[in-house]
């Protein structure tokens, strides 16, 4: 009943593929459902069914479902909208070891036939480290050949730990890729709070030390605490940071929040530079509370009443306009962490106000939520943004970083040329 194809069957993560039926009956209703082993062992799950075109033919790239667990044409919808078989959804959506394929068994219901759709977040040849060197903690991703290749840095947000997904498609993507934890890493500190900038200045100077970059680039990647803070690096050491890739990040330094260590409290200081805490939105602030928070509502919630002092708002903005490199910014208009498109928007105006010489690109997605990741993987499990809305954001924020990077590349190459 059907003969089933993805096409190409293996593939990065990152690669669209083409799922279809053939020889089905004119009309013919067909359920096909997607099964997927993910992190710590749990089997993600969707069905959905199509009605065959006259020819016999079902095409995922056509047809949009008229059942199932997903709504409109989406061609690996059957990836974004799956969901765990077995316990409450989390974002433990990738292979616990990165080096190994994810694989999905498509199957057709009431018959034998199926395929396997093989993910590889790191391609043939990229190879992983754990680095232990310096006081850093991180885990440095290479991609195959000798290079030299350009590099970059992916921090994590408020969740801590080590990114290291998103540092293998870089590597898988030619890029020299260091994943470099700053909190509840192993032996770091457990929390955010009073962490030294002086830290990754080292990870900056390691990194080029390390691997010697193609032309000299360093970019830095962050995610949500971690887009605040690569705003915050390249400001403050602008000479050492090439580009700027900033995950629904903050306008504005931030204390210690949700990630803080309790006796230092979530008002105390997430940054040190030159061993004094960096003045954070929270200081001194006449209208900021945590009431919102506090009664299970959004953190953004609260997050907005500190806006409403605008000299507490000066003080805390990040001086993007020292940033000597090109700049994006990612951001969600259903962000319940924080109000990453309007934080977006007041850096790029300010880096517009201040004549910035590099290209600045901003891309907000309305309906998504904080979680912005890479694509083509489940997007059900976050408690903002719509699963389909999500799922573009995940798509489309990586197909511009990865023209960003193209670009900013390029760029740099062509200035060394000019002036050696």
């Amino acid at each position: 009943m059907g003969q089933l194809t993805v096409t190409p069957a293996t593939g990065l993560l990152d690669e669209l593929r083409h799922i279809r039926v053939a020889g089905l009956a004119a009309g013919q209703t067909v359920t096909l459902t997607a099964r997927t082993r993910r992190g710590k062992g749990v089997d993600w799950v969707s069905q959905a069914s199509f009605v065959a075109d006259a020819q016999g033919t079902v095409d995922l790239q056509r047809d949009a479902p008229v059942a199932g667990d997903y709504q409109g044409i989406s061609p690996l919808g059957l990836l974004w909208s799956q969901q765990p078989e077995s316990q409450p959804a989390t974002g433990a959506v990738f292979p616990d070891d990165l080096l190994q394929p994810l694989q999905t068994r498509i199957s057709i219901e009431g018959s034998e036939a199926s395929a396997t759709l093989t993910q590889y977040l790191a391609a043939a040849g990229v190879t992983r480290r754990e680095v232990r060197e310096e006081g850093l903690v991180g885990t440095l991703f290479l991609p195959a050949g000798a290079g030299p290749h350009p590099a970059v840095i992916v921090l994590n947000g408020s969740g801590g730990g080590i990114n290291e997904p998103r540092a293998a498609l870089y590597a898988s993507r030619g890029y020299a890729a260091l994943a470099l934890g700053y909190f509840k890493a192993p032996g770091l500190s457990g929390y955010i709070s009073n962490t030294p900038l002086e830290y990754f200045e080292r990870g900056l100077d390691w990194l080029r030390s390390e691997v010697k970059p193609a032309h000299d680039f360093v970019a830095l990647s962050g995610q949500s605490r971690g887009g605040e803070l690569v705003l915050l690096l390249g400001s403050l050491f602008p000479d050492k940071v090439s580009a700027v890739i900033g995950y629904v990040p903050s306008a504005l330094v931030h204390g210690g929040q949700a990630a803080a260590d309790p006796a230092v409290g979530r008002d105390g200081p997430a940054w040190l530079y030159q061993g004094k805490p960096l003045v954070h939105l929270w200081n001194d602030n006449r209208t900021a509370n945590w009431q919102a928070r506090d009664a299970g509502q959004r953190n953004a919630v609260s997050m907005r009443t500190a806006l409403d002092d605008p000299e507490a708002v000066e003080r805390a903005r990040i001086k993007v306009e020292n940033i000597k490199g090109p700049v994006i910014l990612l951001s969600a208009g259903d962000d319940a962490a924080w109000p990453s498109d309007l934080f977006s928007r007041m850096v790029s105006e300010r880096l517009e106000q201040h004549h910035h010489g590099w290209p600045v690109q901003h891309l907000d997605f309305p309906q998504a939520g904080h979680s912005i990741l890479l694509p083509y993987i489940p997007s059900t499990w976050s408690n903002d943004g719509n699963p389909a809305a999500n799922a573009e954001a995940n798509e489309q924020s990586w197909q511009g970083v990865r023209q960003f990077l193209q670009d900013a590349v390029a760029a740099r190459q062509a200035s060394l040329e000019k002036h050696p």
